[in-house]
């Protein structure tokens, strides 16, 4: 049975009925023309989200990502380093000496997930300084995804790779070329050891990479330039900056640009925060009306659950339905 289909029979109601409306409402949105973009905060690279997301870019059912800094690099590191991760299925039981041991052998965990310092992160290091000196060198300079495009696109890692490609959302996405706007990248792994650089005077200029107000002007050339033809869905996942930030382009451009645009065209979030007026990560969509990012009518759904096991079924749910 596809898992859309166990999907139909089995959530009929409460959190599981809503995953059913939200993935054929991203479905509807896409056969009516829409674009969608995504939104991904937490340790979803680190959870490999990649093995369920790559297939929906590959596939053109998302247009655009925003993420955390961590998540945009945490996908490439997975994808050098797999086999020299470590899971902890007893994460919640460590003592602070366990932990210690960890941090001795230079395991980085992320919940029952331990990042290698050496074969991850030092590994992309190396590498993305040589970008970096490069771009001060010519006097150019880029996004923080670009960065890592270019690293993808030269076989700079490709000797590395640990997993099947096809299962990184990041190699799916440079191949689509696709927008990955990063807010906030400084709190990243990777903008860490680039400040440290830059102090050390192996890199003399901080704006070699671009700056996070020149993303939210990027995105919204990217939003204005699409939704003149395509109305836009929101998918987040999870809450923080990665959807706050992105989400805030459409009253910025009717507000304070004061130029007309269509408000976003869907919104699902994903969430286990407890729903809460006044927070940006847990509020309800009505309260967004207001802000002027959505309307009365845009389809809108909200899941309170662990987005390492909704999301997936949703993406798997679009994929058995559209490429039927």
């Amino acid at each position: 049975m596809k898992i859309s289909a166990f999907m139909k029979r089995h959530f009929r109601h409460f959190n599981a009925a809503v995953c059913v409306d939200a993935a054929e409402g991203w479905i509807q949105l896409l056969n009516d023309g829409g674009k969608m973009f995504v939104t991904l905060a937490g340790a979803m690279s680190t959870a490999e989200l990649g093995l369920s997301l790559a297939e929906l870019i590959r596939t053109d059912k998302v247009h655009g990502i925003s993420c955390t800094g961590a998540n945009l690099e945490e996908d490439i590191f997975n994808l050098v380093a797999h086999t020299h991760y470590k899971r902890v299925p007893g994460y919640r039981s460590l003592t602070p000496k366990d932990e210690f041991e960890l941090y001795e052998k230079g395991m980085n965990r992320v919940t029952d997930t331990c990042i290698p310092e050496e074969e991850a992160i030092r590994r992309i290091e190396h590498q993305l300084l040589k970008q970096w000196q490069k771009a001060e060198h010519e006097n150019k300079r880029y996004f923080p995804y670009e960065y890592l495009y270019q690293l993808i696109r030269e076989k700079s890692l490709e000797a590395y790779y640990e997993i099947d490609p096809k299962d990184s959302w990041l190699l799916a996405a440079c191949e689509k070329n696709l927008p990955i706007f990063t807010p906030g990248w400084e709190d990243s792994t990777t903008a860490n050891i680039f400040v440290a650089h830059v102090i050390a005077g192996d890199l003399k200029r901080f704006d070699t990479v671009k700056s996070g107000a020149e993303q939210m002007a990027a995105l919204a050339t990217w939003y204005l330039e699409v939704s003149k033809n395509h109305p836009i869905g929101f998918f987040q996942i999870g809450g923080g900056i990665a959807g706050d930030f992105p989400i805030c382009v459409v009253p910025m451009i009717r507000q304070d640009l004061r130029q007309d645009c269509r408000l976003w065209g869907y919104f699902c979030q994903i969430s286990d925060s407890t729903t809460s007026f006044g927070s940006y990560s847990g509020a309800t969509p009505s309260e967004k009306i207001s802000w002027g990012k959505l309307s009365q009518e845009t389809p809108s759904f909200i899941i309170e659950s662990d987005a390492t096991i909704v999301a997936p079924l949703i993406f798997q749910y679009i994929v058995d339905e559209m490429n039927a």
